[in-house]
């Protein structure tokens, strides 16, 4: 039985639930299973243009879950969860949907690398974040992948070397998430940011979401003349004309997705 559950919210907007409170979301081999099968499931739906992942009980994820790894023993057993691990967060960053992250409690090691990987992140104003594998002898190397691609070399550095939880607001302010709410606003902040996301052509934020992570990793005339590319690619779209036609003309516009 699953502990992943994929729900619909509204027209173009489906959440993944992590649904194993007991051993804090963790992410386990099944989980991780489980979850790159929900992602591929939701990159493919047509109803779905915006993907909202979230944790049940006391917090989004713990990580790992420490009483599987000592039971590995095993150099190709740590490798293959690392790898699969690592799967996911790339499937997630190279998806053709958004994914919004909605965050309660702790997001620590390998549930903060989940965070950072999302291209959007909202939290509780009470909610953790963490790489604290440092006090279990454990670095968190995979984990600072994803996070250091959103928060700074000294900041990202200071975490990882102390193990210490950060809060919401010091999350917001170095960039790990978009923003903090009350426990009684959260849903309802981010199904609107996924509302309004999923109101456009899902074509070209599927173009642009792939061009954003591409030129990140490009020097400055490679990365021009990538999104150039792309631009033009965007043009030839019949949603690219529908939408300066709209624009043009005062109007809604209706979308194809073409």
């Amino acid at each position: 039985m699953s502990n992943i559950k994929i729900k619909k919210l509204n027209e173009g907007v489906s959440s993944i639930i992590i649904n194993e409170p007991k051993a804090y979301n963790s992410l386990s081999f099944k989980n991780l299973n489980d979850l790159i099968k929900a992602f591929d499931n939701l990159n493919v739906s047509k109803s779905t243009k915006v993907i909202i992942i979230e944790g049940s009980g006391p917090g989004f994820s713990a990580g790992h879950n420490l009483k599987e790894v000592r039971g590995l023993k095993s150099k190709s057993k740590y490798q293959k969860l690392f790898n699969l691990c690592s799967k996911l967060m790339i499937k997630i960053v190279e998806g053709r949907k958004p994914v919004i992250a909605k965050v309660h409690g702790a997001a620590f090691a390998a549930g903060c690398q989940l965070v950072a990987s999302c291209d959007l992140a909202y939290s509780t104003n009470d909610a953790k974040f963490a790489t604290p594998g440092v006090n279990i002898g454990l670095f968190c190397s995979t984990p600072m992948v994803a996070v250091s691609r959103k928060v700074s070399r000294k900041k990202m550095m200071k975490m990882l070397l102390t193990g210490d939880p950060i809060n919401a607001k010091y999350a917001k302010e170095i960039g790990l998430i978009n923003d903090h709410f009350s426990k009684s606003k959260l849903n309802k902040e981010v199904l609107k940011i996924a509302n309004l996301i999923a109101s456009k052509s899902n074509l070209t934020i599927k173009i642009g979401k792939q061009a954003f992570y591409k030129q990140l990793e490009m020097p400055l005339r490679k990365a021009y003349d990538f999104t150039s590319r792309m631009m033009t690619l965007n043009m030839m779209a019949m949603d690219a004309k529908e939408g300066i036609s709209a624009f043009i003309e005062k109007r809604k516009p209706k979308w194809k997705n073409k």
